[in-house]
């Protein structure tokens, strides 16, 4: 379903009792437009995965970008990089137009943020057996934190930890890896997809509590003041409307809710 389909739908109205409309033929995203695809620069992380028989991406940040890219009313063409340094690098060159990235401080001086998109929780997976409770226990000499590198929970990790040692993987998959093979005692993580992970871990937990929460957003270049605003507007009916909502759901994903809607201020 894309935003379009969600938006004719009977119950797709707005916060402010009006229906969802689509942004089309903006001046703002012109170039876009033209280009007749939306580059969306994506990173290993939950809100996609590759279906193992198809090789189809799928998931909430997969759902998003189409309604994106229905909105615009050009293809979706999305582009997988490794790792959150790489999507900011590929948005300043030029070689991305948009991307979703947890907000964090350390990353507004290379890229703009949307308003939040969602509202993810960081917490721990522990193995069975593992007497750890709490976050707070966690943190303490001798305990290994599997946390995937330059992720925004990691760099939440590092202002926080004062005696555990991070160690650290390339992929979500690769700090799973070092917990179940014990070269980690604990895996940091986003909830939902922590959730998942304890599914093929039996006896494993995922604590109640976390160690820190984030937003994820869309992200564009640097000076690109226009395109910025575009997103803004996109992503707050996106979500007064339902379909943020909606592509959580359809994702299947637990422990990860809608950011709330700001004030609209849509061209009419």
């Amino acid at each position: 379903m894309s935003i379009i389909e969600f938006a004719a739908m009977p119950n797709s109205f707005r916060s402010d009792g009006k229906r969802w409309v689509c942004l089309t033929s903006d001046p703002r995203v012109r170039d876009i437009g033209s280009a007749g695809r939306v580059r969306v620069a994506l990173f290993p992380s939950f809100l996609y995965t590759r279906d193992r028989v198809t090789g189809d991406l799928q998931g909430v940040g997969i759902e998003i970008a189409r309604g994106l890219a229905a909105c615009l009313g050009v293809e979706l063409l999305p582009v997988e990089y490794a790792a959150p340094p790489k999507v900011m690098e590929a948005l300043s060159s030029g070689a991305c137009d948009v991307g979703f990235l947890g907000i964090d401080p350390s990353r507004v001086a290379e890229v703009d943020f949307s308003p939040p998109l969602m509202q993810v929780d960081w917490t721990y997976l522990v193995p069975a057996g593992c007497s750890i409770r709490t976050v707070a226990e966690a943190d303490r000499p001798g305990v290994r934190i599997a946390v995937v590198r330059n992720h925004a929970m990691d760099l939440a990790l590092r202002r926080i930890l004062k005696h555990a040692e991070p160690v650290r993987a390339e992929t979500p998959d690769g700090t799973f890896d070092m917990l179940r093979a014990g070269d980690a005692d604990v895996q940091a993580g986003v909830r939902s997809a922590l959730l998942q992970y304890s599914t093929q871990l039996p006896g494993s937990r995922v604590l109640e509590d976390r160690y820190g929460s984030n937003s994820v957003a869309i992200v564009v270049a640097k000076a690109q003041a226009e395109r910025l605003a575009y997103m803004r507007e996109f992503v707050e009916e996106a979500k007064a409307s339902g379909f943020v909502h909606w592509a959580i759901e359809h994702a299947g994903l637990r422990g990860i809710l809608a950011a709330p809607s700001e004030n609209l201020n849509t061209r009419k």
